[in-house]
C-alpha cells in the first residue's frame, strides 16, 4: 500500500467514527445498538448462507493430491449463483464466485463483465435461489462417487 492509499484509508476509518459518534450522539447508543444488531444479525446469516451455498452444492467437484488443478477447481468447486440484479448488487456480485476463485483480484464489479466477455464462465450451470436450498441436505463428500451427499444417501449406501 502506498502513502497515498494508506493516507485514503485512514481518513476513511475517522469518517466512519465521526459518522457511528454522531449517530449515537444523534439517538443515543441504545437505539444505535438497536438498529445495528439486527442488520448485523441479518447480513451475518446471509453472508454465512452465501459461503455455504457456493461451496457446497449438487455438482460441486472437490479433489486432492494428483487430481487437484487450479483452473478446475476454480471453475467446478465453486458455484456460479445466479441472483436477481437487486440482490446481485447488495452481494457485491460475489454469485460469480467461479470467476472469484480463478482469480481473485478482479474487482467485484467488473465479474458481470467478465463473465460475459467470457465463454469458459458461462459453462458453469448456475445455481439459482431455489436449487440453492436443495443443498441445505448436502452435508458429506463420497469419495467413491465423487459427489456430495446428504446423511439420508449415506444411510442408503450402508444398507
Amino acid at each position: 500500500m502506498n502513502r497515498k492509499e494508506h493516507v485514503y484509508l485512514q481518513l476513511t476509518n475517522l469518517a466512519l467514527i465521526a459518522a457511528i459518534a454522531l449517530s449515537i450522539w444523534a439517538i443515543g447508543w441504545k437505539a444505535y445498538l438497536l438498529i445495528q444488531i439486527p442488520v448485523l444479525y441479518i447480513a451475518s446469516v446471509h453472508g454465512v448462507w452465501l459461503f455455504y451455498v457456493q461451496h457446497q452444492y449438487d455438482q460441486v467437484v472437490w479433489t486432492r493430491g494428483k487430481e487437484w488443478d487450479y483452473k478446475n477447481i476454480a471453475l467446478q468447486g465453486s458455484s456460479f449463483f445466479k441472483l436477481p440484479v437487486v440482490l446481485q448488487w447488495f452481494t457485491g456480485n460475489i454469485g460469480f464466485h467461479h470467476i472469484h476463485h480463478l482469480s481473485p483480484r478482479i474487482p467485484n464489479y467488473k465479474l458481470p463483465l467478465c463473465y460475459k466477455e467470457n465463454p469458459m464462465f458461462q459453462d458453469v450451470q448456475p445455481i439459482t435461489f431455489l436449487s440453492s436450498l436443495r443443498s441445505m441436505r448436502l452435508r458429506l463428500w463420497d469419495e467413491k462417487r465423487k459427489k456430495i451427499i446428504g446423511f439420508k444417501a449415506l444411510h442408503l449406501n450402508a444398507t
